[in-house]
C-alpha cells in the first residue's frame, strides 16, 4: 500500500507526498499538463524544446544542474504526447534545495534569444538524427499521420515539421512558457524519508508565491471512429522489410483499457508470447515481432510490428499476422494462459513499487488522470480481467477496419 498525503495550493498546485522511510533519497516529481497535443498544429514540436530550455537557466539560478550536483542530486525530464515529466533524486536533507530550483525555474525561465537560438539548434539535430538518419526513424512518424486525421496525436513529440521550431520566434516561445508551466497546470510528488507537514511548508514558502496563470486550454477534438482500413507503403535504405499496425483502442480511463494492454501483453511479451511461439520460431517468417500500447491518455493505438524474415513476402507475412490477431478475436483465451501473463505484469508493477522515482512518476500520472490512489488499486482492474473480456475487446480493436497499416520496404541493391 503507497500511503500519502495530499494538498491543495491556493494558487492551484497540487502536492502529494509519500513518506517512504527505507531510503534515504527524497525524489521531487514535477508533472506539467502540457504535451505534443496542446501545441499549435502550426508550431508543433514545442513542448520538447521547453524539455531542454527548462535546463537553461532561471530568472534567479543562471545553472541548475552545478548546485544540484553540489547537493549530490541528478535530474532528467521527458516529454510525451501528453505531459512534460521533470524529476530529481537528492539527498533527504538536502530537500529544500529542489524546492528552490523547480520553483524558480516556474517562476520564470531566462528565454534569451541566444539560449533559445541554441536550444532550437539541438532540437533540429535530434530531428535529424533520430528522425531521418536513423533506420526505420520515420515509422511512427508516418503511421500518426495515418492513423489520426483530427486529433493532434496525428505528430510526434519532435514535432509535426521540423520548420515549426526553425521559424518559432522569442515571443511565441516565452507565450508557450506562460500558459503551459504554470502552478495551477502542475502536479508535484515527493516521495522518501519526509514528514508531510514539512514539505507541505517548503511547498508553499517556494511555489506558494507564484501566481495563477491564464492557461492556453484548447479543446483537443476527439478522432472519429476509422471506417475502413488505411494502408501506406514506403521503400527506404535499411536492411529488412517491416511491417507496421497501428489500431485504435480507448482511452486511459476507459475501462477497455486494461484489457487491451493484456492483448498486447498476450500477443508478444517475451519469447512464450504468441506471435513469437507461432511467426517467429515455429512458422520462421519473421525475425523479431513485437506488440505494445503507445499508452496516451486519449484514445491510443496499439502497436503491432514484425521484421520480415529474408526471402519472406510482405503478403505472405502479414496473411499470417492476421490468422493469430484473429485467434483472439475468433476463441477465447484459456484461463491459465491469461493469468500467466498477468502474473508477469503484477510482478514488474511490483517491482517499480520498490522505486521511490517510479513511485512519484505514478503518483503523478495517476492524480493527473483523476485519481491518486489508482496506484494502489489499479492492479485489481488487471486481475478481474475474464477471457471473455479479451475476446470482446479484441473484436472491436483488432477490427481490420481499425487498422493502419505501413509497409517498410527495404531498397533492394
Amino acid at each position: 500500500m503507497v500511503d500519502f498525503k495530499r494538498y491543495n495550493l491556493e494558487n492551484g498546485l497540487r502536492l502529494i507526498v509519500h513518506p517512504d522511510p527505507s531510503t534515504p533519497i527524497a525524489t521531487v516529481n514535477l508533472l506539467y499538463n502540457v504535451g505534443s497535443k496542446h501545441e499549435n498544429p502550426e508550431r508543433t514540436g514545442f513542448a520538447h524544446l521547453f524539455e531542454h530550455l527548462m535546463f537553461e537557466g532561471s530568472v534567479n539560478i543562471p545553472s541548475y544542474d552545478t548546485p544540484l550536483q553540489k547537493a549530490g542530486g541528478e535530474n532528467n525530464a521527458f516529454t510525451s504526447n501528453d505531459i512534460t515529466n521533470y524529476y530529481l533524486t537528492l539527498p533527504t536533507e538536502n530537500l529544500e534545495m529542489a524546492f528552490w530550483l523547480e520553483s524558480d525555474r516556474m517562476l520564470g525561465l531566462k528565454l534569451t534569444e541566444e539560449k533559445i537560438r541554441v536550444q532550437k539548434n539541438v532540437v533540429i539535430e535530434e530531428f535529424n538524427q533520430r528522425y531521418r538518419n536513423q533506420p526505420y526513424g520515420d515509422a511512427m512518424m508516418l503511421l500518426r499521420e495515418m492513423a489520426y486525421k483530427v486529433h493532434p496525436y496525428q505528430w510526434s513529440t519532435i514535432g509535426k515539421d521540423i520548420s515549426h521550431i526553425e521559424g518559432a520566434t522569442s515571443q511565441e516561445v516565452s507565450d508557450f512558457f506562460y500558459h503551459h508551466y504554470a502552478p495551477n497546470n502542475a502536479v508535484l510528488t515527493v516521495v522518501g524519508n519526509v514528514e508531510p507537514e514539512e514539505v507541505k511548508q517548503l511547498a508553499d514558502k517556494w511555489f506558494g508565491p507564484i501566481p495563477r496563470r491564464d492557461l492556453d486550454l484548447k479543446e483537443i477534438p476527439r478522432e472519429p471512429t476509422q471506417e475502413e482500413p488505411r494502408n501506406h507503403e514506403v521503400t527506404r535504405d535499411v536492411p529488412h522489410d517491416v511491417i507496421y499496425k497501428a489500431y485504435h483502442m480507448s482511452h486511459r480511463n476507459h475501462p477497455d483499457y486494461v484489457p487491451t494492454d493484456l492483448i498486447s501483453d498476450l500477443l508478444a511479451n517475451g519469447n512464450s508470447a504468441r506471435l513469437y511461439q507461432q511467426l517467429v520460431k515455429r512458422k520462421k517468417l519473421f525475425g523479431s515481432i513485437d506488440a505494445y500500447i503507445t499508452g496516451e491518455v486519449d484514445e491510443g493505438l496499439l502497436m503491432v510490428s514484425g521484421t520480415l524474415a529474408p526471402g519472406v513476402k510482405m503478403k505472405d507475412a502479414e496473411d499470417e499476422l492476421l490468422r493469430e490477431l484473429d485467434k483472439l478475436k475468433e476463441q477465447q483465451v484459456e484461463e491459465d494462459e491469461l493469468q500467466k501473463v498477468k502474473n508477469k505484469l503484477l510482478a514488474v508493477r511490483t517491482f517499480t513499487k520498490t522505486s521511490a522515482l517510479h513511485k512519484a512518476m505514478n503518483i503523478a500520472f495517476f492524480e493527473l488522470l483523476g485519481d491518486a490512489n489508482r496506484i494502489n488499486t489499479e492492479e485489481q482492474e488487471y486481475l478481474k480481467v475474464t477471457p471473455s473480456d479479451i475476446q470482446r475487446v479484441s473484436q472491436q480493436v483488432l477490427d481490420r477496419k481499425n487498422c493502419s497499416t505501413l509497409y517498410y520496404y527495404s531498397k533492394k541493391q
